[in-house]
Order: C-alpha cells, then structure tokens, then sequence
C-alpha cells in the first residue's frame, strides 16, 4: 500500500507537468505560497526507508529549485494520504522538511501528519525572538535598590561597566582587560551571530565581518514578509529593521506567533549583540568587543516578530560548515555560535527538542561551541534552545551580583555574566549594556556610528555575547580546545557568586516553579557555576599549551614477540595543574596484540605481543579543569626468533660420520659386489 501511495503520488505530479498552463510542483508551491499565507507550518522528518525518500534522494550539492521539487513530490504524496493539500518547503536535511497548509492550525496538521506510516516525526515550526527587554527600566514591576548617592546618582558616566575588573560595588564585571594581555582575539577564530542580521556599515564594526547569510524565507516563501527585506534567503546578512507596526498584524502574514506586544521600533538587536563580541577597539570609535582580534559571521535567522524554528536550525548547520541542501556552502565556517533567542518549550522530549539536539549535537562534532540565552521570563525556567544538553546557557547579573530580575533560572544554567540593570527611578539608565546599534526607528540610517548609550540596554541577550567572546579568546589563546572542554574551563575558572551587598530582603535563588522571582542571589543549581572571569578563562586556555607528555617503554628497544612491554605516562601540566584521571586506548595493534594486558586507567599498561609488528597507543590525561591533554606513541616488535632443536644423533647436515652410518654404508657396498651381472 506504501509503494501504491508514493506511486500515485508520483502520478499526480507527472499529470500535473502534463496539464496546459500547469506549473511544476515547485513552482506551484511558491505561486500559491504567495497568494494565500497558511495557516499551519511543521517541520517533518520522513523515515529512512521511506517509500518518499528513497524514489527520490536529495542531494546536498542539488540546487534550490531540485531540493523544492523533491520536497513537493513527498509533500504531494503526503497529502493525499491526509484527503489535504500540503505545500512544502525547502530541506534541512535528506530527509526534513518544513510543510504548511491552509484551513486548519499548525498543532492539529502536526497532530495527522504524525500519523502516517512514512513519517518518523513533526514538530510545529514555532517562532523564536530575540530576549532583548522592552525599554522599561522599571520591568517586573520590581522597585530598583536606590544606588549610593556619593558625587550625585545622575552624575555617572555610562560606561562599559561590565568589561572591567571588579571594584567597588561593581562585582559580576568579566575582568577583560587581564584577558586582553594574554591575547585580544585571532582573526582565524569567527564567531557566528545567530541573530535579526547586522548592519555592516557601522564603522565601529567595519571590517569585523566575514562573509554571512540571511536564512529567513529560506524553508518556505512566507517567511518573506517576515524578512522584511523583499526577497528570500541570499547572501545579504544586512538588518532592513525589524519593527512591527498594527498594519503588518492587521496583514496577517507574520505568522500565528506575533501579536500585539510586538508592535515596536526596529531593535538593531544583532548589531548590539556584534557589537559586545568584536567591535574595533583602537580606532578613536564608540566601544571596545570583548575580542576585536576575532571575526564575526553574521547569520539572519530573525526578523518581524522573530523568526522560525526551520530557519534557525538550518542557520547553525550552515554556520559551523554543515552543508545544507539548497544553499551554498561556508566558506568561512564558526569555532562559536551565538544565540541571543529562545522561546518556550523543554529540549529533554518532543519533536522539536528532537530537532534542536540533533542540530546541537553535529554543530559540535564539527568542533563548534554553541552559546545560549538562558532567557528573560523573571526567574522562570531556561527556555528552548538554552535548556538544551551540549549549550553554554548564560543567565544575567545585577552589577552588585545578584541576579537581574528578568533573567531566567534553573540547573540547565551553564555561567552567569552581566546583564544589565538600572538602579535609578528616574532619567537614563545607569548600567546599560553600552554596544553599537542604528539610530532608526524602523529602516536604517545609513553609515550610523550610534550607540546604546544612556537608552535601556538590558537583558541575557547581552550576557550572552560576553560569554561568546571569552570563548573566542580562549581558542585564541588554545585552538584545539573541544566545546565540553571549553565549558569546563569556564565552569573551574568562575568567580563564587556573591551572598550579600545587594538589596536588603533579597533572598536566594529558588528552582523555578512557575512564579516569578526578581532579584535574587544565585546559587550554583539556578544560576550556572559562577560569575564569568574571562581573565581567568583565558589564562587557563593558554596554560594548557604548556603541557609536556612523554610516554617511555620497557624495554626501550628491541622488544620481541612474548615479552611483556610496560609503558609509562609522565606529565607535565603547568600552572599547578593536576591530572584527575588517565584513560590509555590501542589505536593500532599491528598485529602484534589485540588489546591491554593490564588495566588501563593508570599511568602505566602492560602490553604481550604474540607476533612482530608495530603497535601504536595513545593516552588521554584529563586535568582538574576538564581539559583533555594526549600523546601517542609506537612500539616495534620482532617476531620471536627461530630455535632449532640440535638432533640425538650426530652426523646429520654435514656433520661427522658416526660408526653405524659408515657400517651401513659398507654393507650396502657389500651387497652391490655380490649382484650378478646382466645376461
């Protein structure tokens, strides 16, 4: 029955390219895309040995138009088995894809589409945004501690506060200065901003960028108004503004997510967000990036009212060098992703989570670290993707330390960093998160050199990109450092949070329950294991270029086949470094041996070749910042020499002639005299 499917299916679509007049299913699906916006839009993954996938195998090097035809062929099949027409969307993967439909909503097609035989998962293609705060300094309703009225409140420079070393009141700043006499950044390190797109022409920003790509209306054309740039996906990263107006709701075509708290001015909220990663520093300009060394890769993936599911998981496979079918590949793929977004949802069960983890998961097997707003629902629970396993989740900080009122909690926080936050009741906020940004309202100002600051600048979104950038000076200062690696390092290297100095009344952070909680203390299970020490962070990724290992056998030489070789691992670290455990693996056995004759979670084993070859090893020391230090090394082994066991009789191979052999050799003489001769 599966096979009859596809092949009417397949039938369809061929009656349909035979019709006069009748555009192919591609085409279809683009026409009708942009006269009638749906209603509902999932993201489907078919099955392996799908009937679907296997008539027609997307490739990754197929151009747009070959990966949309294919998708509305299973989409077409699809739907007649649902009795519904379906429209497909591009592919993000072999086997995913996003579809919409008209007439009924997202939940309920996600509902029947799940259903069917050839469908191993559907998830509703939801929209995320960006976790900037509305500009209120008064947000939470949560009265602001009145700040020391020494030298006048109002009489502060808005500075960037949270770059600087610690003092004074001010405690959760990331100490970048110390970082910056270790390295400032190297421009083979790039960071991706996973965001509402950049604006390239800010001159602080100028020359910080590398490429990049705007995602949206890159799985289906509806996301065009959405992109509000009047074309689909291409390679222009640039931000047209994102501001939301009554007339686009009025619309209808920005998707069932967007309402009426969305209405307002353009956020240049990826340009912010470049701007705390990299902006230029010793140019005469605005502000200093915490890595201005590094390079950005600005990847669009929100617009009006955010952006979609499809588009953000395609953003980061493209963005860390994951080919994507349809799009052109990276040339310059990201050691760091950036998301400042998020939205509801849990990333341990569900189609969507599925998705997420699965994205997550391959960014980080191409060597990538993926960074993550925790989020700003007021002490409630991390959102999705920032709840997700494998993430750097970053919750925000108070200047005193205590945790901002807006920021999200909960034991999926990896660190904390500041966030922003205003203590005064009045007039310009006194600790914004001061970045470059465009003074434009809705469309942009070109060439705009402005600044965030003295306006409500605030919010994990912020937190976010420090961390980012402290990644990025970190493999600066260590390359080869792995995302686990980089997480633990900046868990070990964290300053312990603050237990008192804030607002009087202010009580410990609790698990989230639902309800909100403002400014609290952070604990380790809400908010990550500390406050972020980039100096610290930094220092202790270089400190492990200075790792020596040496690997020594016995015997040294000449080993031979049935002998017993022992290697022995010596470190050493630096910096007071410890090794906390040793794991030895055979990486070639040569044919000599087949395993470990001893256990090998020690700083020696025991080899036994039973035959010559050569052997190769390689062992793994983990140190007490979760760094994973190696070396490999081979052993030659002779085959076990020949022996030959000397005869009971002499004589044999040349040897002397003993009295029995020479008797019988007479006697055979003997017998050859007494033959008679022929007749």
């Amino acid at each position: 029955m599966r096979i009859l499917n596809t092949v009417l299916a397949t039938v369809a679509a061929g009656l349909l390219l035979a019709l006069p007049g009748r555009a192919a299913p591609a085409e279809q699906a683009e026409q009708a895309a942009a006269t009638a916006a749906p209603t509902a839009r999932v993201i489907v993954r078919f099955k392996a040995d799908a009937d679907s996938v296997r008539a027609r195998v997307v490739q990754r090097r197929m151009t747009r138009a070959e990966v949309l035809d294919i998708a509305q062929t299973r989409a077409t099949a699809l739907g007649l088995r649902q009795g519904r027409q379906l429209r497909a969307g591009l592919s993000l993967d072999e086997r995913t894809q996003v579809i919409t439909a008209a007439g009924l909503d997202s939940a309920t097609l996600a509902r029947r589409l799940a259903q069917d035989g050839e469908v191993e998962l559907v998830a509703v293609d939801q929209l995320r945004k960006h976790t900037q705060l509305p500009n209120d300094p008064m947000f939470g309703g949560a009265t602001p501690a009145p700040m020391s009225t020494s030298g006048g409140v109002s009489s502060r420079v808005i500075d960037q506060w949270y770059l600087k070393a610690p003092s004074g009141e001010v405690v959760s700043s990331i100490n970048a200065p110390a970082a910056w006499d270790i390295t400032t950044g190297k421009s083979s390190v790039v960071v991706a901003v996973l965001d509402t797109g950049v604006r390239l022409d800010h001159p602080d920003l100028a020359g910080q960028f590398v490429g990049g790509y705007d995602m949206i209306g890159y799985t289906t054309s509806a996301g065009v108004a959405t992109a509000n740039d009047g074309d689909r996906a291409d390679a222009d990263a640039s931000d047209p503004g994102d501001w939301v107006s009554q007339a686009d709701l009025n619309a209808g075509n920005l998707g069932s997510g967007c309402n009426s708290e969305d209405i307002g001015n353009s956020s240049w909220h990826g340009t912010r967000v470049s701007g705390l990663i990299a902006a230029s520093s010793n140019n005469g300009l605005g502000i200093a990036g915490v890595g201005w060394g590094i390079k950005l890769l600005p990847v669009r993936v929100l617009g009006k009212c955010g952006g979609y599911d499809s588009d953000i998981i395609a953003g980061m496979k493209w963005a860390a060098g994951i080919a994507v079918s349809g799009l052109p590949s990276n040339p310059n793929p990201a050691q760091v992703l950036n998301m400042s977004l998020g939205g509801s949802g849990s990333c341990s069960s569900g189609s969507t989570a599925t998705l997420y983890r699965d994205a997550i998961n391959q960014v980080i097997a191409k060597g990538a670290t993926v960074v993550v707003a925790a989020g700003n629902s007021t002490g409630q629970a991390v959102g999705l993707p920032g709840n997700c396993p494998g993430v750097i989740s970053v919750a925000g900080l108070r200047h005193l330390g205590s945790k901002v009122g807006f920021s999200s909690v909960g034991p999926e926080v990896s660190i904390a960093a500041p966030g922003g936050n205003c203590v005064n009741l009045s007039g310009a906020c006194l600790y914004p998160m001061v970045s470059t940004t465009n003074s434009g309202s809705t469309t942009p100002v070109a060439a705009d050199n402005a600044y965030t600051n003295g306006a409500v600048s605030v919010g994990t979104s912020f937190s976010t990109p420090l961390v980012s950038g402290t990644v990025a000076l970190m493999l600066s200062a260590r390359p080869s450092l792995t995302a686990p690696e980089v997480l633990a390092l900046l868990r070990k290297t964290a300053r312990p949070f603050v237990t008192s100095g804030s607002t009087a009344d202010v009580q410990a952070c609790k698990a989230p329950n639902g309800a909100e909680q403002l400014e609290c203390y952070c604990t380790t299970s809400t908010c990550g294991a500390g406050m972020l020490d980039a100096a610290a962070a930094v220092a202790a990724a270089q400190a492990a270029n200075t790792e020596q290992i040496t690997i020594t056998a016995n015997p040294a030489s000449g080993a031979q086949a049935g002998q017993t070789i022992t290697l022995t691992v010596a470190s050493t670290l630096g910096a007071g470094r410890s090794v906390v455990a040793t794991a030895w693996s055979l990486v070639d056995g040569g044919g000599a041996v087949g395993g470990f004759a001893s256990a090998t979670d020690g700083s020696s084993v025991t080899l036994q070749p039973t035959a010559g070859g050569v052997i190769t090893v390689k062992v793994q020391l983990s140190d007490d910042l979760g760094v994973i230090h190696s070396a490999t090394t081979t052993v030659s082994v002779a085959a076990a020499p020949v022996v030959n066991t000397p005869s009971t009789s002499s004589g044999g191979g040349g040897g002397a002639f003993s009295p029995m052999w020479l008797g019988l050799l007479g006697l055979a003489c003997w017998a050859l005299r007494r033959k008679p001769a022929a007749r």
